[in-house]
């Protein structure tokens, strides 16, 4: 392996059609600007159109002639996330990547459309039932990844409290996405499990570590000035925090059910490699279990 992976190493991407979700601005964006300048056509699954519309403009003048497109998707809405599924399946009855980006973090406490905590609701549930309903339109695609974005996150004060799943006793800003970020990772253990056998589609997960996005808009003020005053030395720009992204959507030798994060001290800054995950994360059947949960909030079911 490349130690030091970057953006060059993107083999071409001519003839691959790309979903990424929150692709308008920050991890999102950076890696549909890479993955159109190699040749894909993306799509920039979001929830603000206009804004998807200003993002595929700034691409394609880095990348002239790019196949960019623009698609809406509410990821606190199933109805929303199923009408997107629709359009798309009819617009790419073949989609070579599902890049599972966009999220909340820190938020007050809030529910989705459909009454689930916020963080939980947008960041697991919404994907997970974009998946589901768009996997019959990956799995026949050699070559085809599912890509889920996590965060060291899901090690801290993260739990899969079947009991309060909603966090509806008790509110952390901090638990909630904790917990979020674990269910991603989970999620992807169990979906990889489950493609086990289909030489196709591969499940991976990925992390960017410290990135100067908009993600930390919800934080706490103290939390705010702190990353103010520190933002520089504690995460690593955009364009770096979308390498791991990027290495776990695109490289050769990425296997099933691996992760990718910054190769730097506590994986917060620096470029992408294999990196481990929390022990509770491999919990197979905690992994089951919030799988069949899952199930049953979103209605969805999976072709595997």
């Amino acid at each position: 392996m490349n130690e030091k992976w970057t953006a060059e190493d993107v083999p071409d991407q001519h003839g691959r059609v790309a979903v990424i979700t929150g692709a308008n601005t920050g991890l999102g964006f950076e890696t549909a600007k890479v993955l159109a300048v190699r040749g894909a056509a993306v799509v920039l699954a979001v929830r603000d159109t206009d804004k998807g519309k200003q993002a595929a403009a700034r691409i394609a003048d880095a990348a002239p002639g790019a196949d960019v497109t623009v698609q809406h998707l509410d990821l606190t809405s199933l109805d929303s996330i199923r009408a997107a599924a629709d359009d798309l399946c009819t617009g790419h009855p073949k989609i070579d990547l599902l890049i599972n980006n966009a999220g909340v973090m820190y938020t007050p406490k809030r529910t989705t459309k459909d009454g689930f905590e916020l963080q939980f609701g947008t960041n697991h549930l919404g994907h997970f039932a974009l998946t589901g309903l768009l996997l019959e339109a990956i799995l026949p695609v050699p070559g085809s990844r599912v890509v889920t974005v996590s965060s060291v996150g899901h090690r801290i004060r993260a739990e899969i409290d079947f009991d309060d799943l909603q966090s509806e006793r008790s509110y952390s800003r901090m638990a909630a996405y904790g917990r979020s970020k674990l269910a991603n990772l989970m999620f992807t253990y169990e979906l990889q499990r489950r493609l086990a056998g289909k030489d196709a589609t591969i499940a991976v997960a990925a992390h960017p570590g410290g990135s100067q996005t908009e993600l930390g808009r919800n934080l706490p003020a103290p939390l705010r000035v702190l990353e103010r005053a520190f933002g520089s030395l504690l995460a690593q720009s955009a364009a770096m925090g979308a390498l791991p992204t990027l290495r776990a959507a695109t490289s050769p030798e990425v296997q099933g059910g691996q992760y990718y994060g910054p190769d730097g001290f506590g994986q917060t800054k620096g470029h992408p490699r294999l990196v481990g995950s929390s022990r509770q994360s491999h919990d197979v059947a905690v992994q089951r279990r919030l799988w069949a949960v899952s199930e049953d909030l979103t209605g969805v079911t999976f072709p595997v």
